[in-house]
């Protein structure tokens, strides 16, 4: 390489080097036989030895650059070789993916046009460079493990949206994702990748072969006698379907593996290799040698305690190394085989990176002598390979390999200038940091020393019948027991070395989080949070890059060690700030939510959309929060709208501003100076308003001035967010309700709620999916122990089917071994102990922040929704996914945490703040799940009576014009365990199948309520507006859901009838089941009403009692007669029994209808039965044989028609005994015996009516109302129905007055 300097004159960094008459004493540079000594120590030639002709040469500073350029031209020849064409090969020497001609489909392929993600189907592309003849090799680095075919192909192949390369005639693929090759043809081929793995694609032009390797260790030859000879050239090619993505080396980068015979297809830089190697050589010869002025000596020194120390003679010397060095580390490859090489190499020794400052001199030694341009260059490499080595290293047990690159980056990290500038432009930008805080789960346990690690496996295998682990502890063999202990023991193991991972990352993080080294700028903690801020946009928007978008396996892992690291920060602010709160106290103050100082992108506010909110509630933000809203800036501004120049004109008008223009209260007068455009500009997130925020707890003086900056991500300083004397930063706009108390740092603040925006963005779903790991575990513990039943009863003789079994056998445990390995890992990664309280702890930052929020009233509004659906999903997360291996009740405060939650669900599911229909949904179902079981509802039992009765009466508010179902679900299971036949978990007809899931809460054992049970009934009883009005929307529910279910039913059987074979969709018959259900839940409503306020139907002198008391039997009698009739419609698709009708069955339904005529008829006083006895004898859709049929009295004609079918069996409540007590099936006899006279002497004493004397409505009851003003009459029944949706007369139009009794003359 050229020199870059002229003559001693060292121009890179204006050094002067001194000439030989400026005399050491002067310069500090020793004298010249010391020098002649020193250099040619430093600058020895390659094999280590001067040339008697070179040894006599004295070397001083002036002829230093020409024995150096001597030195580095020895043994070069190779340099020309670089551009000479290589025999085998065509194409550019610099090898990339063809992006303008050779693909196919829709790709992004990166900057460097070395990786590449498919956008469409299945999109194809290839390599510039194609070789004929040799041995070639390149590796693919698998950034994630879906479907794609990696090889080679030829010009001539064609490829679509549905062929990739190997689906063609002269294209060979891989395909680790089915574990498969592919030629046109496929076979069974090599073991399945995953991502982080890397692919090396092998050919061999000279034997026709094609081979694969995976991690290094090959898979064999895959392809033999491949057509070769003239015009037959192959090219490196992909395939890979939508959102795959990989990264390709051809030989740009030292290849990971290579394979001894085979080229790379891009040739490395052997002449730059050479004079790096020499030059690092020559640099380390420099660390090693001292020089002892005082002896006039050479002297060995201890590297790992080198430093600079100022002198001169060592840092000119390190100047001309570094003349050579610099533009070399600008090139990745040497970067990666020399630089990286020497760093790890350095921290090989062991001990604490602090232990190693050699790296910290080297760097600073990189920025003193290197252009800035260099060195920026220089670190970006080192840390993209760095990442590139930790995120493909394969995992071995001690996770050495991880270990080593994080110690690495650690170090390089702890360079305060490196790390700025890292962060400010390489981390979070140029590549995922994120990657740093992932520790990959080994698909192949094998490969990653699990066995070695984990030598005995075990699983749990004490389950019931439908798959769940049982709750009774049977006695545990001791074989079980040692197994089951060797097994913790080597999970034990396996978590120590994790932790050791997990350790480095936080401490890189703690690196980034550093708020001290504001040397030379910005503290580091203020560039990483607006690094960070981006970083969520760019995850929450969902509509970015796919190349930006964070994998949700990061990001878990992410969150854990963000957790770490924060509360290190937080606790030790406490610990030097004694009033402030505790990370154990966290919470978001509500001030964040709405002053615009951090960015909430686009996200959804409980409220609605900021821009309406803003114009909705600026009263109340100027009252409550003293934030005071320009009207005329609420219309939308783009910052290129706006002139820069405008800043200087700002501040004249804020010069003008009068004093009296700071009123504090309601009334606020706007000053001239919140016109200025410019302070109306570039706030993104609290839209593009004006905002002064004024803070009426200190006294503004006369003169003082306010001036709140609304600032983008990243424009904002350390004073925007900690803020300084006289600005409260983060916190400015403190509501009244808010404590005037030190919380932490504001910046910790902005942190901790990305972490809650960062939880509710992908870690919830990841945390969900890895739990199939555990369920696979169950369902083959499952299997194995019923194969071994099956083995124990097989007979002798079948010696067939006992090998069968024993295959069987073998196969089960084989995958256990394998998946109970890989349970222990995920377990540890994931569901440790320390990440459940990591969950938890999120969970109560989560509800103080919503209790916070809660009291500022109105302002509540502007929360991000996120915050209620974290709280709700880290519960269930708790609940659900860690409860195998650790239980939510040892988490300290657990009974009052869910406390607090039920309190938080139980306000706000029904509250007006909250328009998003999504949350109000999201909160409703969240509750239902809450009451299923036992342990969460005591707890809404424990939260405040006040807070109780009114989330009862939000459930009791009639169900038009809101979702219902859930409220209707809600109260069901309240009632549930109390009802008529209610206490089933299970329909008796379902016994025999298994669930899909056992844990879902509608397959939870009855817990009812009796404690809101009876604020309920209080409710009713009081509220003489809220009875009514409930339960006639439950009734007209019940008709709608009742009369769709009967649609559906008569289509579905209609279908079935045809000869011709047609299928049911099966969406309708999933609609038809949910009517069904949501019939069923409201007559059990009905009935718990019935039960717990009977009045409300029977105590006449409630002016709509009667009327409630008709509408309900004439819909009970409707039900009964379309469920009981013998061969009718609901009888037959019930015995068609079609997936997905599963839950349609005689049973749910008549015990229902059951529970409130024995509640009417049986369980009431005297006048009570008499009363609904009478109305129900008198609608005119009664039957008697319908209440016969509950007891399996048939019809006499029916019997004799069904005689010959002997198999044909009765519905009767007698075979139900394990669901229903002799007490009530007692009663249900006591209500037939009833019936039965009543309904006798009801037709003995019944005169015939003429028509005449109908009601002309519904032809069944006698005229008994006439109407005013225009005298039509009806029977009450029809018209209180009618008026209660409609005032106009049912026959004229007419409005109607009012409704007078009416009795037929007796002279008529």
């Amino acid at each position: 390489m050229t020199s870059r300097g002229a003559g001693t004159a060292f121009s890179r960094k204006n050094y002067r080097l001194s000439t030989e008459p400026e005399k050491s004493k002067v310069t500090g540079i020793v004298n010249s036989r010391l020098l002649n000594d020193y250099l040619h120590r430093v600058f020895t030639s390659a094999d280590g030895n001067q040339s008697a002709a070179a040894y006599r040469k004295h070397l001083t500073f002036q002829n230093l650059q020409e024995h150096l350029e001597r030195l580095l031209a020895e043994e070069n020849g190779s340099e020309d070789s670089r551009d000479q064409v290589v025999e085998g090969r065509l194409g550019p020497s610099t090898v990339v993916l063809d992006h303008t001609s050779g693909f196919e489909g829709l790709l992004l392929v990166d900057d460097d046009l070395l990786g590449v993600i498919g956008h469409s189907n299945f999109g194809s592309i290839r390599a510039t460079t194609c070789v004929y003849k040799g041995k070639w090799i390149y590796e693919v680095l698998i950034s994630s493990q879906g479907l794609m075919q990696i090889g080679w192909c030829t010009l001539n192949c064609r490829f679509n949206q549905e062929e990739g390369v190997g689906d063609t005639p002269d294209s060979y693929a891989y395909d680790g994702n089915r574990v498969r090759k592919w030629n046109v043809t496929t076979t069974n081929y090599g073991k399945s990748w995953a991502a982080g793995d890397i692919v090396s694609c092998l050919i061999d032009l000279d034997e026709g072969t094609i081979a694969f390797c995976l991690n290094g260790i090959s898979l064999g030859t895959a392809f033999d006698n491949i057509t070769r000879g003239a015009g037959m050239a192959y090219f490196p090619a992909i395939s890979l379907s939508f959102k795959e993505s990989v990264a390709f080396n051809f030989g740009s980068r030292p290849l990971r593996y290579p394979v001894e015979g085979y080229r790379p297809l891009q040739d490395p830089p052997v002449a730059d290799l050479v004079k790096a190697r020499k030059l690092l050589g020559y640099l380390k010869n420099v660390i090693h040698v001292g020089i002892d002025v005082t002896e006039g000596k050479l002297v060995e020194k201890d590297t790992s305690m080198w430093q600079l120390q100022g002198e001169p003679t060592v840092l000119i010397t390190l100047a001309h190394i570094f003349n050579y060095f610099s533009p070399l580390m600008c090139k990745v490859y040497l970067v990666e085989d020399v630089l990286m090489t020497f760093l790890l190499s350095i921290l090989e020794r062991g001990g604490a990176v602090e232990a190693h400052p050699l790296i910290q001199q080297l760097l600073d030694l990189m920025w003193l002598l290197m252009e800035e341009y260099e060195v920026h260059e220089c670190l970006k490499q080192l840390l993209m390979s760095l990442l590139r080595a930790y995120r493909f290293s394969p995992i071995i047990p001690d996770l050495g390999l991880q270990i080593h690159y994080l110690r690495l980056t650690i170090a390089v990290l702890k360079h305060e200038k490196s790390r700025k500038y890292l962060l400010s432009n390489v981390l979070f930008d140029v590549l995922r940091s994120v990657v740093f805080f992932y520790i990959k789960s080994p698909l192949r346990v094998e490969e990653a020393g699990l066995q070695e690690l984990i030598p005995t496996t075990w699983w749990p295998n004490r389950f019931t019948k439908e798959g769940k682990e049982s709750k009774e502890v049977k006695e545990e063999s001791a074989e079980e027991r040692l197994r089951r202990r060797a097994y913790e023991r080597g999970c034990q193991r396996l978590k120590k070395r994790i932790e050791v991972v997990e350790g480095l990352q936080v401490q890189i993080l703690k690196l980034l989080l550093n708020n001290k080294d504001r040397g030379g700028g910005e503290a580091s903690r203020y560039i990483f949070l607006n690094k960070f801020r981006k970083f969520l946009q760019e995850n929450a928007s969902n509509r970015g890059n796919l190349t930006v978008l964070c994998p949700p396996e990061y990001m878990v892992c992410f969150l854990h060690r963000l957790i770490a690291a924060l509360r290190f920060f937080w606790d030790g602010h406490k610990a030097k700030t004694p009033t402030a709160l505790s990370s154990e106290e966290a919470y978001v103050p509500p001030q964040l939510f709405y002053n615009g100082k951090v960015d909430y992108f686009d996200l959804q506010r409980l409220g609605g959309l900021l821009s309406h909110l803003k114009k909705t509630l600026k009263d109340d933000l100027a009252a409550k929060a003293n934030v005071l809203i320009d009207p005329a800036e609420l219309q939308a501004v783009t910052m290129d709208d706006l002139d820069e120049d405008e800043e200087s004109a700002t501040s004249a008008a804020q010069s003008q501003r009068p004093s009296a223009a700071l009123a504090i209260g309601g009334a606020l007068a706007r000053p001239a100076w919140l016109s200025s455009p410019t302070l109306g500009r570039a706030n993104r997130f609290l839209s593009t308003a004006a905002v002064s925020l004024m803070n009426p707890r200190r006294p503004l003086g006369a003169l003082e001035k306010i001036k709140v900056r609304t600032l983008s991500v990243e424009q904002r300083t350390e004073e925007d967010i900690e803020g300084t004397h006289g600005n409260e930063g983060l916190l400015l706009g403190r509501p009244a309700e808010e404590p005037d108390q030190p919380i932490t740092e504001n910046s910790l603040l902005e942190v901790l709620d990305g972490i809650v925006m960062m939880y509710n963005l992908s870690v919830h779903q990841q945390l969900g999916k890895m739990v199939g790991v555990s369920d696979d575990v169950n369902e083959y513990a499952m299997a194995l122990k019923d194969t071994e039943e099956k083995i124990s009863r097989c007979p002798k003789r079948r010696r067939d089917i006992h090998e069968e079994l024993l295959k069987s056998q073998k196969v089960f445990s084989e995958k256990l071994n394998h998946l109970s390995r890989r349970l222990a890992w995920i377990n540890v990664t994931i569901y440790s102990k320390e990440k459940m309280q990591d969950i938890y702890w999120l969970l109560r930052v989560c509800i103080r922040t919503i209790e916070h929020g809660d009291r500022t009233g109105s302002l509540f509004a502007f929360m991000p929704e996120f915050y209620l659906s974290v709280a709700m999903n880290s519960y269930s997360a708790l609940k659900n996914y860690f409860s195998p291996v650790n239980s939510m009740e040892e988490l300290p405060g657990y009974e009052e945490t869910l406390m607090r939650l039920a309190a938080i669900l139980a306000k706000h599911f029904a509250d007006s703040r909250i328009v998003g229909t999504d949350i109000r949904d999201s909160l409703m179902q969240a509750l239902a799940s809450y009451v299923c079981y036992p342990h969460s509802l005591r707890a809404v039992e424990r939260i405040p009576e006040e807070q109780r009765i009114s989330m009862m009466k939000n459930l009791l508010a009639p169900y038009e014009q809101r979702p219902w179902a859930q409220t209707n679900w809600i109260l069901v299971r309240l009632w549930r365990g109390c009802g008529f036949g209610y206490r089933y978990t299970r329909l008796p007809h379902l016994l025999k199948t298994k669930p899909e899931d056992a844990s879902l809460p509608s397959l939870q054992k009855p817990c009812p309520s009796t404690l809101l049970q009876r604020h309920m009934a209080d409710l009713l009883r009081s509220d003489r507006d809220l009875a009514p009005s409930f339960l006639n929307s439950v009734l007209n529910q019940l008709n709608w859901a009742f009369s769709e279910f009967i649609g559906m039913i008569q289509e579905i059987q209609q279908a079935a009838e045809r000869l011709e074979r047609n299928f049911v969709d099966s969406r309708q018959l999933k609609v038809c089941a949910t009517c069904f259900d949501l019939s069923v839940s409201l007559l059990r409503v009905l009935e718990m009403t019935v039960t717990l306020a009977p009045e409300i139907f029977l105590d006449w002198n409630r002016p709509s009692s009667e009327l409630l008391l008709r509408r309900l039997a004439q819909l009970l009698n409707q039900v009964l007669n379309r469920v009981t009739a013998e061969r009718n419609l609901f009888d037959r698709v019930v015995n068609l029994r079609l997936p997905g009708l599963e839950s349609v069955d005689h049973y749910p339904i008549l015990v229902a209808v059951t529970g409130i005529l024995v509640r009417l008829l049986v369980d009431t006083d005297v006048q009570g039965t008499e009363r609904a006895t009478a109305v129900l004898l008198a609608d005119p859709c009664f039957q008697l044989r319908s209440i016969q049929y509950l007891l399996g009295h048939a019809e006499p004609s029916a019997l004799a028609v069904a005689a010959p079918a002997t198999d044909k069996r009765h519905f009767s409540l007698h075979t139900y005994t394990e669901y229903i007590s002799a007490e009530e099936l007692a009663k249900v006899e006591k209500m037939l015996t009833h019936l039965s006279e009543e309904s006798k002497q009801a037709a003995a004493t019944t005169l015939p009516t003429s028509e005449e004397d109908l009601c002309p409505i519904c032809y069944a009851h006698p005229i008994s109302a006439i109407f005013r003003p225009c005298s039509h009459k009806s029977c009450k029944a029809c018209i209180n129905q009618h008026l209660m949706n409609n005032k106009d007369c049912f026959f004229c139009k007419a409005t109607i007055t009012g409704v007078d009794d009416f009795t037929k003359p007796a002279s008529s």
